[in-house]
């Protein structure tokens, strides 16, 4: 019986299901302490474990299936060292910086190109399918014989796979607790404890609220990981409305990003916030018509069934299909979607699209909407590649699309999906389903903003390691993530294993003890967490949107630690469900406080990362991070070059600084 139906059998709501004990401290000791338990959290649990630290993982759901990646995934980037790759992890590496301009982490990337395949295999070890083993596609342009391993996007350099990954979450989860790993389930976390007490110093542990006793946890550790996910709830927030079509984990409410931030830690990125496609208001991912990413290949019409064209990124119309998958230019290679990269920006990496002159044809009424993907016409390989592995692994599409369209009749041999219709010409040239309905506002997020690293993946804070698409900003895929929470686990178990162990400050946690549980504790509580949330949110589009300068990011600041202040002091929590609630949105409000932060110290607009102030005039010539921290309270940034990883003190050569810190 649902939430609903027990309302509607007795009338009333049903009564707090668990045992409350508010208050009631556990002291749980380790040497790596992971939080985030997704899938680059059960990686890094995984690795300090072979690396034999004990390990304790903290995650804020259910780790057999908590996480963006935990309902499954299709595409596997990054495993470039397989068979029958023609890309090189330096290769790899390089589009991604060349592509980005520097705005992403090179050193991430060439980590990922150096252990994602071994990463793969390691999880087909686990039980993930990851090749065609009953040979069902045999013959298909999309497979190679000899592995059976399957691709996507570029198919003369194979290097981005199709896998079968609907379980590759509890696969993982599974193996993390086989080898002895200290699961705690449904645990916020609301602080890192640091030596003494301090902002800046070495990070000893954290603390946590368990969301269904309320029960209070200290973590002591002598490595922590984070891998938390992204910061999604700080620009929007309209869960009642509709968030169906949200790329973001809604659950990504900066809680791993603000607990750095307020304990000292350096972060970089947070510049790239403003209003996003992906995450607003519109259809479901890939629940309408759309020719790029997973339903790259298939085929598109117009209303009375004239073919709509694929093309090259440089115009030329494609009119077979194995070309669809091909580069635009020789000796490039196409990096596909889904990994962080605005690879528009430089032609040869880019993905085919469907013909530039469509919305001349519309306008010249050539075409006529609305148009439709029509898988009928595809091969009944091809047909099952999209329909019926992708979209029935790929995590935000096997129940909500694969699974609802087929209980419901829908039949890809014989029946098509419509585009939204359009109103003007960019979401034509995207792909209908990514932007969703153009009459919708857009949506506001934040743009991957987390933690500078060195190659160790270690923060500016001694202890503390970042993994995975979030903490690790300017990355992010389902297999780099695996990879990178693999690489963490593995330094912050070497980290543990040379470093004793030191005793939290009994101050700090019984500051944050007090802090945490004043919601339960305030009887004249009369503000809801959701409602703070709002407020977060509009404090962010009306002080750090489109239009911003230092006076209004100087308002903005104040509205927003008013806000924690006076509402924040008002807010109450029902249960420990909430109480967890209220931490994540005073979270957001803190990380909202660090974007307007960043946006103040920039000097220059940052075309490439969005990121424009009206006061500012000029554009960053050369590519720079401006970390940001604080220190005794005070903000504190300076400028850093975006290819910092490649300066002194580290060697000149990607090659050379994996081999050094890498601890194979």
């Amino acid at each position: 019986m649902n939430f609903h139906e027990y309302v509607n059998a007795t009338g009333r709501v049903p009564e707090w299901p668990y045992e409350v004990n508010y208050g009631k401290e556990n002291i749980v000791e380790s040497d790596v302490l992971v939080i985030g338990g997704g899938v680059s959290g059960c990686r890094a649990a995984i690795a300090a474990r072979q690396r034999g630290a004990s390990v304790v993982l903290m995650d804020r759901g259910f780790s057999k299936r908590s996480g963006s990646g935990g309902a499954g995934v299709d595409h596997w980037h990054g495993a470039v060292r397989n068979p029958c790759s023609k890309v090189t992890p330096k290769m790899y590496s390089e589009a991604a910086m060349d592509t980005s301009d520097g705005y992403t982490y090179g050193l991430a990337r060439y980590i990922v190109g150096m252990e994602g395949w071994d990463t793969l295999l390691e999880a087909e070890q686990l039980g993930v399918q990851i090749r065609d083993e009953d040979d069902e596609f045999k013959g298909s342009i999309f497979r190679d014989e000899e592995t059976k391993l399957l691709f996507a996007y570029d198919l003369e350099n194979k290097h981005c796979l199709r896998v079968y990954g609907y379980n590759i979450k509890p696969c993982v989860d599974k193996e993390a607790r086989r080898l002895g790993t200290q699961v705690y389930d449904r645990t916020c976390v609301t602080s890192l404890l640091t030596e003494g007490g301090k902002q800046g110093a070495r990070v000893v542990g954290a603390t946590g609220v368990n969301d269904r006793t309320g029960e209070f946890f200290i973590f002591k550790a002598k490595a922590v990981v984070i891998t938390t996910g992204g910061i999604g709830r700080v620009g929007a927030f309209a869960p009642e409305l509709t968030q169906s079509q949200a790329m973001a984990d809604l659950n990504h409410s900066g809680l791993g990003a603000s607990i750095g931030w307020l304990a000292g830690a350096e972060l970089i990125r947070l510049e790239n916030f403003g209003p996003a496609g992906l995450s607003g208001m519109g259809y479901a991912p890939y629940s309408t018509g759309n020719d790029n990413n997973t339903y790259q290949g298939v085929n598109n019409v117009d209303k009375d069934g004239k073919k709509i064209h694929y093309a090259y990124a440089d115009g030329r119309v494609i009119l077979e299909e194995e070309d669809i998958f091909k580069p635009v230019e020789e000796g490039s290679f196409i990096i596909g979607h889904g990994i962080g990269l605005d690879n528009g920006y430089k032609q040869k990496y880019r993905i085919t699209h469907t013909e530039p002159e469509l919305w001349d044809k519309v306008m010249a009424g050539e075409l006529q909407q609305p148009f439709y993907t029509d898988m009928t016409s595809l091969s009944e390989t091809s047909r099952r590649l999209i329909f019926g592995l992708m979209l029935a692994h790929e995590g935000k599409c096997r129940v909500p699309i694969y699974k609802n369209l087929t209980d419901w009749g829908f039949d890809p041999a014989q029946d098509m999906l419509q585009y939204p219709i359009a109103v003007y010409q960019f979401p034509m040239l995207l792909g209908g389903s990514w932007p969703g309905a153009q009459s919708t506002p857009p949506n506001w997020r934040g743009g991957g903003g987390g933690y500078l690293v060195d190659w160790r993946l270690m923060t500016s804070l001694p202890g503390l390691f970042a993994a995975g698409d979030g903490p690790l900003p300017g990355s992010g895929c389902h297999g780099e993530a695996h990879t990178t929470g693999r690489y963490a686990g593995r330094q912050a178990a070497v980290y543990a294993l040379k470093n004793e162990a030191i005793e939290p400050d009994a101050g700090q946690i019984a500051k944050e003890k007090s802090k945490v549980f004043a919601p339960v504790n305030n009887p004249g509580g009369d503000i809801g967490w959701k409602e703070f949330n709002y407020a977060v949110a509009r404090i962010m589009q009306d002080y750090c949107g489109e239009y911003k300068t230092l006076y209004t990011l100087d308002m903005g600041i104040r509205r927003m630690r008013d806000l924690i202040e006076t509402e924040g002091e008002r807010m109450y929590a029902s249960n420990p469900h909430e109480l967890a609630r209220v931490v994540e949105s005073l979270s957001a409000a803190e990380i909202g406080i660090a974007y307007m932060e960043v946006a103040k110290a920039r000097t220059a607009n940052v075309p490439r990362l969005g990121f424009k102030r009206n006061d500012l005039t000029e554009d960053e010539p050369e590519g720079n991070w401006n970390p940001v921290h604080l220190e005794d309270g005070k903000v504190v940034s300076r400028f850093l070059s975006v290819y910092y990883y490649l300066q002194e003190p580290y060697a000149p050569t990607l090659e050379e600084n994996y081999q050094r810190y890498a601890e194979l």
